[in-house]
Parts: structure tokens; sequence; C-alpha cells
């Protein structure tokens, strides 16, 4: 794909279906992205690079927020106080 132009739908539902394959194998391997490379390599072809980094920040905050709600939240100063 050349400059900014919007992907079609065909090449939008190849990237999320991409996309749900390689967080589905990182959430079956514990977040081991190198048991899941091939599907990061099939992610990163299918997508166009700025939504490569929008979803990795968001996978990010996902699990981020996950965390924070199995674990409750805790202040990074209130760590290593106990």
């Amino acid at each position: 794909a050349g400059g900014m132009e919007a992907p079609t739908m065909e090449e939008r539902k190849a990237c999320w279906g991409a996309r749900d394959e390689f967080w589905q194998c990182l959430d079956s391997h514990g977040d081991d992205a190198a048991k899941c490379e091939k599907l990061r390599r099939a992610f990163e072809s299918r997508c166009p690079q700025q939504w490569v980094k929008h979803f990795d920040k968001r996978r990010d905050f996902l699990k981020y927020k996950k965390k924070l709600e199995t674990e409750g939240y805790h202040p990074p100063e209130a760590a290593g106080k106990s």
C-alpha cells in the first residue's frame, strides 16, 4: 500500500482478523511474543503501520486495565514499603 489512503473493507477485515489471531496467540502463551512471531508478521503485513502501533498501544492499555481490575490499584510509591 502506498501513502495514507484508507484501507478497503476487505483490507480492514484482513487486518482485524490477523490482529485477533495474534492477540489470541499472545493470550494463550502468556504474552510470549516469540511463540507468536509468525502471526505477528502476518498482523504487520496486513495492517497499515500506524494501525499496528495503535493496536500495540491498545493491547498494552487493555492488559494494564485488566491487571488493575484483577489486582486492584497499587500506587507506585507504596511498592516495597510493606
